[in-house]
Protein backbone atom coordinates (compact mmCIF):
# COMPACT_ATOMS: atom_id res chain seq x y z
CA UNK A 1 0.00 0.00 0.00
CA UNK A 2 1.34 3.53 -0.77
CA UNK A 3 1.71 5.44 2.44
CA UNK A 4 -1.45 7.87 1.43
CA UNK A 5 -3.51 4.49 1.23
CA UNK A 6 -2.10 3.13 4.91
CA UNK A 7 -4.42 2.43 7.76
CA UNK A 8 -2.95 2.15 10.90
CA UNK A 9 -5.31 1.39 13.93
CA UNK A 10 -3.35 3.00 17.01
CA UNK A 11 -5.93 0.71 19.23
CA UNK A 12 -7.38 -2.82 19.03
CA UNK A 13 -7.18 -5.51 21.54
CA UNK A 14 -6.18 -9.15 21.80
CA UNK A 15 -7.57 -11.24 24.93
CA UNK A 16 -4.88 -13.98 26.40
CA UNK A 17 -5.90 -16.65 28.49
CA UNK A 18 -4.22 -17.23 32.08
CA UNK A 19 -3.48 -21.38 30.66
CA UNK A 20 -1.40 -19.01 28.23
CA UNK A 21 0.22 -16.97 30.58
CA UNK A 22 1.33 -19.71 32.81
CA UNK A 23 2.82 -21.98 29.72
CA UNK A 24 5.99 -19.63 30.10
CA UNK A 25 6.10 -19.54 33.75
CA UNK A 26 7.81 -22.20 35.52
CA UNK A 27 5.51 -24.83 37.24
CA UNK A 28 6.47 -23.75 40.53
CA UNK A 29 4.80 -20.70 40.66
CA UNK A 30 1.80 -21.46 39.03
CA UNK A 31 0.26 -21.89 42.68
CA UNK A 32 1.42 -18.33 43.78
CA UNK A 33 0.02 -17.08 39.82
CA UNK A 34 -3.48 -18.62 40.66
CA UNK A 35 -3.49 -17.35 44.49
CA UNK A 36 -2.34 -13.74 43.24
CA UNK A 37 -5.52 -13.91 40.74
CA UNK A 38 -7.82 -14.99 43.95
CA UNK A 39 -6.68 -12.18 45.98
CA UNK A 40 -7.34 -9.64 43.91
CA UNK A 41 -10.66 -11.02 43.08
CA UNK A 42 -11.86 -11.21 46.23
CA UNK A 43 -10.20 -7.67 46.83
CA UNK A 44 -12.14 -6.63 43.99
CA UNK A 45 -15.04 -7.97 45.53
CA UNK A 46 -15.25 -5.92 48.68
CA UNK A 47 -15.09 -2.81 47.11
CA UNK A 48 -17.03 -3.90 43.86
CA UNK A 49 -20.74 -4.23 43.21
CA UNK A 50 -21.42 -7.94 42.19
CA UNK A 51 -22.40 -6.44 38.72
CA UNK A 52 -19.39 -4.46 38.45
CA UNK A 53 -17.30 -7.15 40.14
CA UNK A 54 -18.37 -9.71 37.31
CA UNK A 55 -17.93 -7.34 34.67
CA UNK A 56 -14.39 -6.86 35.93
CA UNK A 57 -13.60 -10.71 36.11
CA UNK A 58 -15.34 -11.25 32.41
CA UNK A 59 -12.82 -8.52 31.32
CA UNK A 60 -10.04 -10.49 33.28
CA UNK A 61 -10.73 -14.11 31.93
CA UNK A 62 -12.13 -14.87 34.83
CA UNK A 63 -15.63 -16.78 35.70
CA UNK A 64 -18.42 -14.60 37.23
CA UNK A 65 -19.56 -15.23 40.88
CA UNK A 66 -22.03 -18.12 41.30
CA UNK A 67 -25.62 -16.41 42.66
CA UNK A 68 -24.88 -13.70 40.90
CA UNK A 69 -26.23 -11.96 37.54
CA UNK A 70 -24.00 -10.16 35.49
CA UNK A 71 -25.36 -7.21 33.18
CA UNK A 72 -22.68 -7.10 30.75
CA UNK A 73 -21.26 -3.99 28.72
CA UNK A 74 -22.55 -6.15 25.88
CA UNK A 75 -25.90 -6.25 26.60
CA UNK A 76 -28.84 -5.56 24.13
CA UNK A 77 -26.45 -4.87 21.44
CA UNK A 78 -24.54 -6.85 19.05
CA UNK A 79 -21.83 -6.10 16.72
CA UNK A 80 -19.56 -7.29 13.22
CA UNK A 81 -16.51 -7.70 15.23
CA UNK A 82 -18.08 -9.86 18.34
CA UNK A 83 -16.80 -12.97 19.08
CA UNK A 84 -14.63 -13.18 16.47
CA UNK A 85 -11.50 -15.52 16.31
CA UNK A 86 -9.24 -12.58 15.78
CA UNK A 87 -9.51 -11.91 19.07
CA UNK A 88 -7.70 -14.64 20.71
CA UNK A 89 -5.89 -16.20 17.15
CA UNK A 90 -3.07 -14.32 15.35
CA UNK A 91 -3.35 -15.89 12.02
CA UNK A 92 -7.53 -15.19 11.75
CA UNK A 93 -6.15 -11.51 13.24
CA UNK A 94 -3.93 -10.74 10.40
CA UNK A 95 -7.12 -12.45 8.22
CA UNK A 96 -9.88 -9.63 9.67
CA UNK A 97 -7.25 -6.86 9.05
CA UNK A 98 -6.71 -7.71 5.69
CA UNK A 99 -10.52 -7.86 4.89
CA UNK A 100 -10.60 -3.78 6.88
CA UNK A 101 -8.12 -2.56 4.93
CA UNK A 102 -5.33 -2.04 8.26
CA UNK A 103 -2.00 -2.42 7.29
CA UNK A 104 -0.89 -2.70 11.39
CA UNK A 105 -2.41 -2.36 14.19
CA UNK A 106 -1.33 -1.70 17.81
CA UNK A 107 -2.60 -4.55 20.45
CA UNK A 108 -3.62 -3.84 24.24
CA UNK A 109 -4.51 -6.97 26.42
CA UNK A 110 -7.89 -7.23 27.78
CA UNK A 111 -6.03 -8.80 31.11
CA UNK A 112 -4.67 -6.09 33.12
CA UNK A 113 -1.29 -7.62 34.62
CA UNK A 114 -0.58 -4.91 36.19
CA UNK A 115 -3.48 -5.03 38.23
CA UNK A 116 -2.64 -8.44 40.13
CA UNK A 117 0.78 -9.75 38.87
CA UNK A 118 2.59 -7.78 42.09
CA UNK A 119 0.38 -9.78 44.42
CA UNK A 120 2.48 -12.86 43.65
CA UNK A 121 4.57 -14.01 46.84
CA UNK A 122 6.94 -15.65 44.88
CA UNK A 123 7.51 -15.22 41.30
CA UNK A 124 6.09 -12.18 40.82
CA UNK A 125 8.87 -10.57 38.20
CA UNK A 126 8.97 -14.50 36.44
CA UNK A 127 5.20 -13.98 35.91
CA UNK A 128 5.17 -10.57 34.30
CA UNK A 129 7.70 -11.62 31.73
CA UNK A 130 5.58 -14.60 30.90
CA UNK A 131 2.66 -12.57 30.71
CA UNK A 132 4.48 -10.25 28.46
CA UNK A 133 6.01 -13.74 26.27
CA UNK A 134 2.39 -14.50 25.69
CA UNK A 135 2.05 -11.14 24.22
CA UNK A 136 4.88 -11.01 22.04
CA UNK A 137 4.09 -14.75 21.02
CA UNK A 138 0.80 -13.88 19.78
CA UNK A 139 2.23 -10.86 17.59
CA UNK A 140 5.44 -13.40 16.65
CA UNK A 141 3.14 -14.17 13.61
CA UNK A 142 3.85 -11.13 12.18
CA UNK A 143 5.19 -8.51 14.44
CA UNK A 144 5.60 -5.52 11.52
CA UNK A 145 1.32 -6.00 11.59
CA UNK A 146 1.06 -6.96 15.21
CA UNK A 147 2.37 -4.37 17.22
CA UNK A 148 1.79 -5.34 21.13
CA UNK A 149 2.26 -3.29 24.19
CA UNK A 150 4.06 -4.43 26.96
CA UNK A 151 2.45 -4.51 30.29
CA UNK A 152 4.79 -2.80 32.91
CA UNK A 153 3.56 -3.55 36.35
CA UNK A 154 4.77 -0.10 38.80
CA UNK A 155 5.58 -1.31 42.16
CA UNK A 156 8.75 -2.05 41.66
CA UNK A 157 10.29 0.00 39.95
CA UNK A 158 14.00 -2.20 39.23
CA UNK A 159 11.33 -4.83 37.94
CA UNK A 160 9.26 -2.21 35.33
CA UNK A 161 12.85 -1.00 33.96
CA UNK A 162 14.18 -4.40 33.44
CA UNK A 163 10.82 -5.14 31.88
CA UNK A 164 11.56 -2.44 29.64
CA UNK A 165 14.76 -2.97 28.53
CA UNK A 166 13.45 -6.26 27.97
CA UNK A 167 10.57 -5.61 25.55
CA UNK A 168 13.21 -3.03 24.10
CA UNK A 169 15.89 -6.42 23.53
CA UNK A 170 13.31 -8.27 21.91
CA UNK A 171 12.47 -5.23 19.34
CA UNK A 172 8.90 -4.29 21.44
CA UNK A 173 7.55 -1.15 20.49
CA UNK A 174 4.54 0.00 22.50
CA UNK A 175 4.41 -0.30 26.29
CA UNK A 176 1.18 -0.34 28.63
CA UNK A 177 1.14 1.53 31.75
CA UNK A 178 -1.42 1.72 34.63
CA UNK A 179 -3.49 4.96 34.29
CA UNK A 180 -4.09 5.23 37.89
CA UNK A 181 -1.19 4.44 39.98
CA UNK A 182 -3.04 6.09 42.81
CA UNK A 183 -5.93 3.20 41.91
CA UNK A 184 -3.42 0.76 42.80
CA UNK A 185 -2.41 2.34 45.84
CA UNK A 186 0.91 3.96 44.51
CA UNK A 187 2.14 7.05 44.32
CA UNK A 188 1.18 9.58 41.13
CA UNK A 189 3.47 9.71 38.12
CA UNK A 190 4.89 13.10 39.21
CA UNK A 191 6.42 11.02 41.68
CA UNK A 192 10.04 11.26 41.76
CA UNK A 193 10.02 7.24 42.52
CA UNK A 194 9.09 6.89 38.70
CA UNK A 195 12.16 9.16 37.46
CA UNK A 196 14.45 6.09 37.01
CA UNK A 197 11.60 4.36 34.99
CA UNK A 198 11.08 7.31 33.03
CA UNK A 199 14.96 7.96 32.26
CA UNK A 200 14.77 4.02 31.08
CA UNK A 201 11.82 4.34 28.60
CA UNK A 202 12.95 7.54 27.32
CA UNK A 203 16.71 5.78 26.99
CA UNK A 204 14.58 3.15 24.71
CA UNK A 205 12.57 5.36 22.42
CA UNK A 206 9.75 3.74 23.44
CA UNK A 207 5.71 4.70 23.50
CA UNK A 208 4.10 5.05 26.97
CA UNK A 209 0.52 4.12 26.54
CA UNK A 210 -2.41 4.59 29.10
CA UNK A 211 -5.44 2.93 28.09
CA UNK A 212 -9.08 3.95 29.72
CA UNK A 213 -10.60 0.71 31.58
CA UNK A 214 -12.87 0.40 34.31
CA UNK A 215 -11.75 2.97 37.18
CA UNK A 216 -12.84 1.89 40.27
CA UNK A 217 -12.05 5.17 42.05
CA UNK A 218 -15.20 6.00 40.16
CA UNK A 219 -17.14 2.82 41.91
CA UNK A 220 -19.06 4.76 43.77
CA UNK A 221 -20.74 6.32 40.86
CA UNK A 222 -21.33 2.85 39.11
CA UNK A 223 -23.11 1.77 42.30
CA UNK A 224 -25.46 4.83 42.08
CA UNK A 225 -25.87 4.80 38.05
CA UNK A 226 -29.54 3.67 38.02
CA UNK A 227 -28.98 2.81 34.07
CA UNK A 228 -29.27 -0.92 32.90
CA UNK A 229 -25.69 -0.50 30.81
CA UNK A 230 -23.85 2.18 33.32
CA UNK A 231 -24.53 4.30 30.44
CA UNK A 232 -23.93 7.03 33.18
CA UNK A 233 -20.73 6.01 34.75
CA UNK A 234 -18.91 4.98 31.17
CA UNK A 235 -18.60 8.54 29.75
CA UNK A 236 -17.07 9.45 33.20
CA UNK A 237 -14.10 6.88 33.04
CA UNK A 238 -12.89 8.84 29.98
CA UNK A 239 -13.43 12.27 31.28
CA UNK A 240 -11.72 11.30 34.44
CA UNK A 241 -8.44 10.80 32.01
CA UNK A 242 -7.98 14.58 32.78
CA UNK A 243 -6.42 13.29 36.03
CA UNK A 244 -3.55 11.83 34.23
CA UNK A 245 -3.56 14.55 32.29
CA UNK A 246 -2.70 17.08 34.82
CA UNK A 247 -0.04 14.43 36.97
CA UNK A 248 1.99 13.88 33.43
CA UNK A 249 1.63 17.46 32.33
CA UNK A 250 1.18 20.28 35.48
CA UNK A 251 3.00 17.92 37.92
CA UNK A 252 5.76 18.21 36.00
CA UNK A 253 6.79 14.73 34.40
CA UNK A 254 7.20 16.21 30.67
CA UNK A 255 9.81 19.20 32.38
CA UNK A 256 12.17 16.50 33.26
CA UNK A 257 11.90 13.96 30.53
CA UNK A 258 11.25 16.14 27.30
CA UNK A 259 11.54 13.22 25.07
CA UNK A 260 8.91 11.13 26.83
CA UNK A 261 5.73 9.94 24.66
CA UNK A 262 2.82 9.35 26.22
CA UNK A 263 -0.27 8.18 24.29
CA UNK A 264 -3.66 8.90 26.17
CA UNK A 265 -5.85 5.57 24.22
CA UNK A 266 -9.27 6.10 23.27
CA UNK A 267 -10.76 9.30 26.23
CA UNK A 268 -12.05 11.03 23.08
CA UNK A 269 -11.64 14.41 21.92
CA UNK A 270 -14.24 16.73 22.11
CA UNK A 271 -13.59 17.14 25.81
CA UNK A 272 -9.91 17.12 26.11
CA UNK A 273 -10.03 20.26 23.37
CA UNK A 274 -11.99 21.78 26.50
CA UNK A 275 -9.76 21.14 28.86
CA UNK A 276 -6.71 22.67 26.72
CA UNK A 277 -9.13 26.14 26.32
CA UNK A 278 -9.50 25.94 30.64
CA UNK A 279 -5.77 24.71 31.85
CA UNK A 280 -4.65 27.72 29.45
CA UNK A 281 -7.10 29.87 30.64
CA UNK A 282 -6.27 29.11 34.13
CA UNK A 283 -2.73 30.29 34.01
CA UNK A 284 -2.95 33.58 31.41
CA UNK A 285 -5.73 34.91 33.35
CA UNK A 286 -6.73 33.43 36.17
CA UNK A 287 -3.38 33.26 38.07
CA UNK A 288 -2.96 29.42 39.05
CA UNK A 289 0.87 28.52 39.19
CA UNK A 290 2.32 25.17 38.46
CA UNK A 291 5.82 25.28 39.95
CA UNK A 292 6.68 22.06 38.09
CA UNK A 293 6.58 23.65 34.95
CA UNK A 294 8.09 26.56 32.98
CA UNK A 295 5.32 26.66 30.27
CA UNK A 296 2.39 26.75 29.52
CA UNK A 297 0.20 23.36 29.70
CA UNK A 298 -0.55 23.45 25.96
CA UNK A 299 3.16 23.18 25.24
CA UNK A 300 3.89 19.82 27.06
CA UNK A 301 0.67 18.67 25.61
CA UNK A 302 1.43 19.43 21.99
CA UNK A 303 4.96 18.23 22.38
CA UNK A 304 4.44 14.96 24.46
CA UNK A 305 1.00 13.69 24.58
CA UNK A 306 -1.48 12.05 21.83
CA UNK A 307 -4.73 10.80 22.26
CA UNK A 308 -6.51 7.63 20.06
CA UNK A 309 -10.26 8.08 18.88
CA UNK A 310 -12.40 6.13 16.59
CA UNK A 311 -14.68 7.57 14.72
CA UNK A 312 -16.08 10.94 16.21
CA UNK A 313 -17.41 13.12 13.80
CA UNK A 314 -15.91 16.17 15.00
CA UNK A 315 -12.64 14.61 15.55
CA UNK A 316 -10.83 16.76 12.80
CA UNK A 317 -12.12 19.95 13.54
CA UNK A 318 -10.90 19.56 17.22
CA UNK A 319 -7.45 18.46 16.12
CA UNK A 320 -7.10 21.68 13.71
CA UNK A 321 -8.93 24.29 15.76
CA UNK A 322 -6.82 23.41 19.58
CA UNK A 323 -5.64 19.56 19.94
CA UNK A 324 -3.24 19.88 16.73
CA UNK A 325 -2.99 17.37 13.93
CA UNK A 326 -0.14 15.94 14.76
CA UNK A 327 -1.60 14.37 18.12
CA UNK A 328 -4.41 12.42 17.60
CA UNK A 329 -4.51 8.99 15.71
CA UNK A 330 -7.23 6.93 14.23
CA UNK A 331 -7.91 3.72 15.78
CA UNK A 332 -10.92 0.48 14.91
CA UNK A 333 -10.98 -0.23 18.47
CA UNK A 334 -11.47 -4.48 17.02
CA UNK A 335 -13.22 -6.09 18.37
CA UNK A 336 -15.24 -3.66 20.99
CA UNK A 337 -18.87 -2.56 20.77
CA UNK A 338 -17.73 0.84 19.02
CA UNK A 339 -15.32 -1.17 16.36
CA UNK A 340 -15.47 0.14 12.65
CA UNK A 341 -14.48 -3.56 11.63
CA UNK A 342 -15.16 -4.68 8.86
CA UNK A 343 -16.22 -0.89 7.41
CA UNK A 344 -13.10 0.73 8.47
CA UNK A 345 -12.03 1.83 4.80
CA UNK A 346 -15.33 3.31 4.10
CA UNK A 347 -15.80 4.98 7.27
CA UNK A 348 -12.60 6.86 7.45
CA UNK A 349 -13.27 7.98 3.95
CA UNK A 350 -16.50 9.04 5.22
CA UNK A 351 -14.97 10.95 8.01
CA UNK A 352 -12.35 12.48 5.86
CA UNK A 353 -13.66 12.93 3.08
CA UNK A 354 -13.24 17.05 2.61
CA UNK A 355 -9.46 17.00 4.62
CA UNK A 356 -6.47 17.80 2.70
CA UNK A 357 -4.73 14.78 2.18
CA UNK A 358 -1.64 15.86 3.92
CA UNK A 359 -3.82 15.69 7.27
CA UNK A 360 -5.73 12.73 6.68
CA UNK A 361 -2.11 10.93 6.26
CA UNK A 362 -1.13 11.90 9.41
CA UNK A 363 -4.21 11.01 11.71
CA UNK A 364 -5.00 8.13 9.68
CA UNK A 365 -1.21 6.46 10.08
CA UNK A 366 1.89 9.34 9.87
CA UNK A 367 1.29 9.80 13.58
CA UNK A 368 1.05 6.22 14.18
CA UNK A 369 4.25 5.18 12.41
CA UNK A 370 5.96 8.40 14.47
CA UNK A 371 4.99 7.60 17.56
CA UNK A 372 5.57 3.96 17.60
CA UNK A 373 8.93 4.08 15.04
CA UNK A 374 7.18 1.68 12.46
Amino acid sequence: MSSAQRLISADDHVDLSHDQIKRFLASKFHGDYDQALGRFGAMMASTLSAEANNRWREQEGLEAESGQDMLSMNANRTHAAFGRPGHVDPKARIEDMDADGIDASILYSEVSAFRYLYMLENGAREATRAFNTALSEFASVDPKRLVVSYQIPIHDIDVAIAEVQWAASQGGKSLQLPLFPAELGLPDYWDQRYDPLWSAIQEADLPVCCHIGLNTQLEDLAKRDPTPQKGIFVPSVAFSTSEAFGMFIMGGVFEKFPDLRVVFVEPGLGWVAWWLYITEDMVTRQDYVFPAIKERPSHYFHRNVYLTFIDEPDAYRHASERLGIGNIMWSSDYPHPVSSWPRSREIVDEMFQDVPAADREKIVCGNAERVWRL
